[in-house]
């Protein structure tokens, strides 16, 4: 006798866990298209002498494939502490640095060992939508923090939250994205005093943008402050989205205790060999981000010629405004050969800071888009 078969249409069908029931996986439109700036991408590719250099670190590695990588990745977290030292001015070491693959695998990491079932998190939104994402795959309550209609944080409003919820993780993300605008020093210091006065709470300042920023890293806090991380990525100011490889600075604790979470081995290999080659080219790197804060600067102040509003921004994007039907004009950009994003902020696109004539394409195309609007 045949026993009786179950058909699953869908997720729905399958017993996931109910938080996640609902929820979209998060990403952007990956579409054809001639211009495309709607991921943050650094649209320069790497230099020549850069990826020959790769080349020999990873033919390097592949001879010793057969054997499992560097577990503690030591060669790399030394290295990412020399240049969060000479970019910071504060003395930062190995210990103190832990890496893994994006800084959505390091904020994985320190939500599975300050969260899970019974703890919260709070983010103030708008803001990186991968924060509470994580919390919620983790098993971490989400509570949504308030921002002011300008998108910067109210610090007395942001300390009631965290009074009321009693927090067991804090997100504050500076530069902010999508909205683009930084986050002041005395901000994240009054947010961490008041999380450490509901309970001892981590305090996350995510610095994915920090290299395009008019400002310098709050870094130098983690002085004294021992619930305090820096997460930063290799995504944006490297140019090396595809290599998937962010990290974090804290006290040399919170290293070990995420530690505890880490999968066996899980940065490979011709990951750290990449990123390796990489951090010896910081300079000429760091230079395609001078280029690109021009760039992003000069964005603003068209837009803002052309009629948008605009978010002040500090990262390698701009927020612009304001449209009754942001999605609609979203799709007028893209029919004229331009991608950008809708972040689902209502009323606002965000677009990345592309090459010079990527750049003059956008501004075509959002000119038109005005003049149609306006006739």
């Amino acid at each position: 006798m045949e026993g009786s078969r179950e058909q699953v249409t869908g997720i729905d069908d399958l017993p996931v866990r109910d938080e996640l029931r609902g929820k979209s996986p998060y990403g952007a439109p990956q579409l054809d298209v001639p211009v495309r700036l709607n991921t943050n991408e650094n649209p320069y590719p790497l230099p020549e002498p850069l990826v020959e250099r790769i080349a020999e670190r990873v033919r390097a590695a592949a001879r010793n494939l057969n054997r499992y990588p560097d577990r503690d990745a030591v060669e790399l977290r030394t290295r990412l502490a020399e240049y969060l030292t000479k970019t910071s001015g504060y003395e930062v070491g190995p210990a103190h640095v832990w890496a893994a693959n994006g800084s959505n695998e390091v904020i994985q990491q320190l939500l599975q060992t300050f969260g899970g079932p019974g703890r919260t998190a709070i983010g103030f939104e708008p803001s990186y939508s991968m924060h509470g994402l994580i919390a919620r795959g983790t098993g971490t309550g989400w509570v949504s923090g308030p921002r002011n209609e300008d998108f910067t944080i109210d610090p007395a409003a942001a300390e009631r939250a965290i009074a009321e919820h009693r927090p067991d993780v804090v997100f504050i993300t500076t530069p902010n994205n999508p909205t683009g605008n930084a986050v002041s020093r005395e901000t994240v210091v009054a947010l961490y005093d008041a999380a450490q006065a509901a309970k001892p709470s981590m305090v996350v300042v995510d610095e994915a943008y920090v290299e395009f920023s008019h400002g310098d890293s709050l870094l130098p806090l983690l002085a004294g402050r021992p619930h305090l991380v820096i997460s930063r990525t290799m995504s944006k100011a490297f140019g090396a989205a595809g290599l998937r490889l962010g990290y974090l600075a804290a006290d040399p604790a919170v290293v070990d205790a995420v530690q505890l979470v880490r999968l066996p081995y899980h940065l490979s290999a011709v990951t750290q060999a990449t990123a390796l080659a990489a951090l010896e080219h910081t300079d000429t790197l760091l230079g395609y981000v001078e280029q690109l804060k021009t760039e992003r600067d000069r964005l603003v102040a068209e837009l803002r010629a052309i009629g948008y509003d605009v978010t002040e921004s500090d990262a390698n994007f701009v927020q612009f405004g304001r449209f009754a039907d942001a999605h609609d004009a979203w799709r007028k950009i893209l029919d004229r050969g331009v991608l950008v994003r809708d972040n689902g902020v209502p009323g606002w696109l965000r677009v990345t800071a592309g090459t010079p004539q990527e750049n003059d394409a956008f501004l075509d195309a959002v000119r038109e888009l005005k003049k149609e609007q306006s006739s």
